[in-house]
């Protein structure tokens, strides 16, 4: 799961038309898909004005509809190539979808205009250069100064440089501005990166403590209670011979989609390895890995919508399945690296959506990856998720309890639905590269390639919480790492851990 970015608000301008106020109430409230149709209109009576492009761009992103949302910013900019806010847009919308260099290019292109936007471009161009490892840039620019510094987000970066020469003294910065900033998104940000400091000084007390701290003051209470009914009903529906058999001897009445190739998907939990899996096939030529796509999650709204997910899955129309699956296809080929056939997509929800996938879009790979359950948690635990979405990340027994529900419903339904793909543990993975990573491209009838070896190599810019171990050599760092944390670990996790 990635992090919530810094930015980024485009600046508003006196004299906008009164959609633009209506826009942003929508988005206030998340009607995202509101808020498009009333920037669509603004479009429609102002082609040549920037602000409505803008406007629709900035109700797409949330959404994950980076896709349709960059067609729009390209639009917009043939009108208004010059535009502050719609090229800051661009770069954002660079930088997602992988093309870090081209995001970095345009936003110091952006900045030397002296925008009126510059606070928020200079944060993006801070947030890119980070994301993507350009770290003597990063610090380059934090020590050219500049308006944006006097923001309090900017201690995040002034930390970011402090830390690789003095790891305990960023850590400390980081914590005060944690308990210090008026932004809850702010206190994550700052108090997740000490945490992950204080873990490598081998602080590990102090790192469990104020992980717990940042988690009272910025989650809210998570109910389990939705995930659970939502894994009960797919049971429900596996055992059923009809539902259960989605690829394998459907029946004339059981509606699907039309078979896809060179699609492929993780199946696994946070933490549980899906960056280095993504990493070390994004290095096959014939692979191109597009990150955490909220794709199969509009799928999911899709069926929902339609009051089919997940009891009435078999009543799906084959005109509907083809729409869903063809929304998906597109936003995931226009993220596929140029001269990639596959693309392997990485969101974390793909376990509570495998009927659903697999009836929209037979055909596909799913590569299922589990990882000691006690690393796992805490990884998670220690780590910056968005709070309301995955917020049983701040309690281990939920954490404990949510481990369960996937280990439950994804080997059940491997094997009712006969879905083409693998299991792999993530310390397999570690110890036995080669050997793992042959499993998995066997799977999708790619022959092996030594590159995949060698993820530390791989220079696309990833902005998953993983981004930077993942540019180190394949190691076992990270195994066991549960172990300094026993203190937080009882009994109840012996017959997880010996599944």
């Amino acid at each position: 799961m990635k992090p919530r970015p810094f930015s980024s608000q485009p600046a508003g301008r006196s004299g906008e038309p009164p959609e633009v106020a209506e826009i942003d109430r929508l988005l206030a409230q998340q009607r995202f898909a509101e808020a498009v149709e009333v920037g669509q209109r603004l479009i429609a009576r102002f082609p040549r004005l920037a602000t409505g492009y803008t406007a629709v761009v900035r109700a797409l992103l949330p959404t994950g509809r980076l896709a349709k949302a960059s067609e729009t910013a390209n639009r917009g900019l043939r009108m208004a190539p010059k535009d502050p806010n719609l090229n800051l847009l661009k770069a954002i919308l660079e930088h997602r979808l992988g093309k870090s260099d081209a995001a970095i290019a345009r936003l110091r292109e952006l900045l030397a205009s002296k925008p009126g936007n510059e606070v928020e471009a200079s944060f993006a161009l801070a947030e890119a250069m980070h994301r993507a490892g350009r770290s003597d840039e990063l610090d380059a620019f934090v020590a050219e100064g500049g308006r944006w510094l006097a923001d309090e987000r900017a201690a995040v970066f002034s930390a970011r440089s402090t830390a690789r020469a003095d790891r305990a003294k960023a850590a400390e910065g980081l914590a005060a501005t944690a308990r210090g900033a008026r932004s809850a998104l702010l206190k994550r940000i700052a108090g997740f990166e000490a945490v992950r400091h204080l873990d490598a000084e081998g602080r590990y007390r102090e790192a469990f403590e104020l992980s717990q701290w940042v988690h009272r003051e910025t989650t809210p209470r998570f109910d389990l209670g939705e995930v659970e009914a939502e894994v009960v009903a797919q049971e429900r529906l596996l055992e059923k011979s009809a539902a259960s058999a989605a690829l394998v001897n459907v029946p004339k009445d059981m509606p699907k989609g039309s078979p896809v190739e060179g699609t492929a998907f993780v199946v696994g939990l946070p933490r549980s390895g899906t960056t280095l899996l993504e990493q070390m096939l994004d290095r096959h030529p014939a692979v191109s890995g597009i990150g955490e796509y909220e794709g199969t999650f509009a799928v999911r709204e899709g069926l929902v919508g339609l009051g089919l997910w997940p009891q009435n899955l078999r009543a799906l129309s084959a005109d509907d399945a083809r729409r869903l699956a063809g929304d998906y296809l597109e936003g995931a080929r226009a993220r596929r690296r140029e001269g990639a056939t596959w693309t392997f997509d990485k969101a974390l929800h793909q376990w509570r959506l495998l009927p659903a996938l697999a009836t929209v879009l037979p055909g596909a790979v799913y590569l299922h990856i589990e990882r000691d359950p006690r690393d796992c948690a805490i990884s998670m635990h220690l780590s910056n998720f968005h709070p309301k979405a995955w917020g049983f990340t701040a309690d281990l027994a939920q954490i404990r309890r949510v481990i369960e529900l996937e280990r439950r419903i994804v080997r059940r339904a491997f094997e009712a639905l006969g879905l083409r793909g693998v299991s792999i543990r993530y310390e397999d993975l570690v110890d036995h590269p080669e050997r793992e990573i042959r499993r998995a491209l066997d799977a999708m009838g790619l022959p092996f390639d030594a590159a995949v070896l060698a993820p530390e190599e791989n220079r696309r810019t990833v902005l998953t919480l993983s981004f930077e171990q993942v540019r180190r050599k394949i190691n076992r760092s990270s195994i066991g790492r549960w172990k300094n944390y026993a203190f937080a670990f009882g009994p109840e996790w012996d017959s997880l851990a010996a599944s």
